[in-house]
């Protein structure tokens, strides 16, 4: 499934939980794939052309980056599912500091997410990343991965 939204051509991913190396992995994945990139600013360092700037004002990109939408007041989270409502044609990365698996409903952006990346790194050392497909704000399908350090 992680795969699959690498090669995805639009819809919303939302990686929770702090996942920089997967958010980077599949930014990466877009850029080398000639995608234009905007993002409202940058955690990690990406490869290729990205642009720094308001995603809610700009339609000429192919992919947004939004950072911490979940953290932000209800007002802006209205404002980002209208913009995601009407965006559906676009690739959107959420990306969350904080972790959020399955209490995503109470946030009202749910049924505007394609893929939920739930990322955790247990203190019995490994990392878990729980992959879900969400078809209108239920679980279609779902994979965990599993790695040691």
């Amino acid at each position: 499934m992680l795969k699959k939204i690498a090669k995805l051509d639009s819809g919303t991913v939302l990686i929770t939980g702090d996942g920089k190396k997967i958010a980077r992995i599949y930014l990466n994945a877009w850029a080398k794939r000639g995608k234009r990139i905007l993002a409202e600013y940058l955690p990690f360092q990406v490869d290729g052309d990205v642009y720094i700037g308001s995603p809610f004002e700009s339609d000429d990109f192919d992919v947004y980056l939004i950072v911490n939408p979940l953290s932000r007041s209800k007002a802006e989270r209205e404002k980002l599912k209208e913009w995601l409502a009407s965006h559906t044609d676009r690739l959107v990365l959420l990306y969350e500091r904080k972790y959020v698996k399955d209490s995503i409903a109470r946030y009202g952006i749910g049924e505007f997410i394609d893929y939920l990346i739930a990322y955790k790194r247990e203190t019995v050392g490994f990392e878990r990343l729980d992959v879900m497909r969400l078809e209108d704000g239920k679980v279609a399908e779902s994979k965990t991965y599993v790695r040691r350090y």
